[in-house]
């Protein structure tokens, strides 16, 4: 499932590889042929502009207990209801991926829908749809991913073939928490993965993030199941932020990850 919106209050790009060219040039076509006008294109009706681009860089570097260290850069670009990203994860010489990815948050009096698609070297395809369903203070959350089983290092780490239930409330306007489970439905390895988040604002300048989460499953069928833990701490001051994560069987894997972030809005 893909990470939301570059909000407003995270690479240099790489050369393509392994026949990446066809699906960025598709995707690429794609997402402009969605885009809004230029931010400097006047309405000659009313002379009114365009709302500008807002973007995201994040930098990251992935800690391992049975891994080599990695690095992934990422910049999100968004727009009204439009987002696009880029994004190029490093391990070593074991692995790396570039990744090109759209997504439209759309707006319903019954909530919001967010379909979205991504693609990546090494022939990676994916989608996903996520929909929040019900009132301001209080909405269910659903949602459904599907990819064509390519290889892909998952920066998500939940399962990206599955649904998704959940609920969310906002018991003050500054405040917001919710809970949700991410379920394989496709792979027969059992995994799920439950997250518990809270976020809060504070002055409108500054907010603090806490992901809880839990996960069980086999990373293929058959093979003995696995736990694990991960406690995410994110903190946004202005224009700036920092997430910090520590992540047990990262994946469904026997490796132990801590993820650094520091990025900036712009």
């Amino acid at each position: 499932m893909s990470k939301r919106t570059a909000d407003r209050l995270g690479d240099p790009l790489c050369r393509p590889t392994g026949g990446l060219l066809r699906p960025w040039v598709l995707s690429a076509c794609l997402g402009l042929a969605l885009l809004p006008p230029p931010a400097w294109a006047a309405s000659p009706a009313t002379g009114e502009t365009a709302e500008p681009w807002s973007f995201k860089f994040t930098p990251s570097v992935y800690v391992e207990s049975a891994q080599p260290k990695a690095t992934d850069l990422n910049l999100r670009a968004n727009r009204g209801d439009q987002t696009l990203w880029v994004g190029h994860y490093n391990r070593g010489s074991d692995f790396e991926q570039t990744r090109l990815g759209y997504e439209y948050t759309y707006k319903a009096s019954f909530g919001q829908v967010v379909p979205s698609l991504q693609v990546a070297s090494r022939g990676f395809a994916g989608a996903s749809v996520t929909a929040q369903i019900g009132s301001e203070s209080v909405w269910a959350i659903v949602g459904f991913g599907r990819t064509n089983l390519k290889p892909y290092y998952n920066l998500n780490f939940d399962p990206n073939d599955s649904v998704v239930l959940g609920l969310g409330v906002r018991p003050r306007q500054q405040t917001v928490l919710s809970a949700f489970m991410v379920v394989d439905d496709r792979l027969d390895t059992d995994q799920k993965v439950v997250h518990a988040v809270w976020r809060e604002w504070f002055d409108g300048r500054r907010r603090l993030t806490l992901d809880l989460a839990w996960r069980q499953g086999r990373a293929v069928p058959g093979e003995p199941e696995i736990r694990g833990d991960a406690i995410s701490v994110g903190f946004d001051y202005q224009d700036v932020f920092v997430r910090i994560v520590r992540d047990r069987k990262v994946n469904f894997t026997q490796s132990d990850q801590s993820r650094f972030a520091l990025g900036v809005r712009f």
